[in-house]
């Protein structure tokens, strides 16, 4: 997983509240296990007219936010089912971070294993950050994840909380997988002693 430390992009402004994970990625596109290709289908039934041509009115079809790599949003983002392919689809478009005033629970979880930084704000500051991605390609907004700060265009900062192990996870570019096998070493003295104290018992192998 890419580590996470500090992002600067072009940030996209869309005020919605309840953009459940059908949005984010419909139900028709969750056939694959693979985490790539699904960008183009993110936002698929906003984003494309009934004849497959792009929606000129939806954000992230307008230059400059085609390269938005923040995303800014109001309430309950990700509600609705509890599909992983929702940060996969984000993720696959260019989207690291997401900055919203709440989040569903299990999206907001299913980002951080997916090394996406999901912040929550308050609504208010929320509108004020969409002013500030308004304005284009020339203002553009800096995540420092290790200060916990969102920097504005003005160089104003707003403080942030996330979770110590989460920040960690994303600072050093570690899922589930990657975190248990910083202890690998540890895990394979621990089966070695087992093969010889019980050797009865079935292998673990963290290969």
């Amino acid at each position: 997983m890419e580590k996470f430390t500090v992002l600067t992009s072009i940030a996209a402004p869309l005020p919605e509240a309840n953009i459940d994970t059908d949005k984010i990625i419909p139900a028709r596109f969750l056939k694959t296990t693979k985490r790539t290709g699904l960008g183009k289908h993110a936002f698929d039934g906003m984003r494309y007219l009934a004849d497959g041509s792009e929606n000129p009115d939806f954000v992230l079809n307008r230059s400059p936010y085609r390269q938005a790599g923040i995303l800014i949003t109001h309430e309950n983002f990700g509600c609705g089912s509890s599909r992983e392919h929702a940060p996969w689809a984000l993720l696959d478009f260019g989207i690291r971070c997401v900055i919203a005033p709440s989040f569903a629970d299990i999206f907001y979880n299913n980002s951080f294993k997916n090394g996406i930084l999901p912040i929550r704000l308050p609504r208010e500051i929320c509108d004020e950050l969409m002013d500030d991605a308004r304005q284009g390609a020339n203002s553009r907004i800096t995540i420092d994840l290790e200060r916990q700060v969102v920097i504005r265009p003005d160089g104003s900062e707003i403080a942030f909380e996330v979770d110590p192990l989460r920040r960690h996870m994303l600072l050093e570019g570690l899922d589930d997988i990657g975190q248990t096998l910083q202890r690998e070493s540890a895990i394979e003295a621990f089966e070695d002693k087992r093969r010889q104290t019980a050797p009865w018992m079935p292998s673990i192998s963290v290969d």
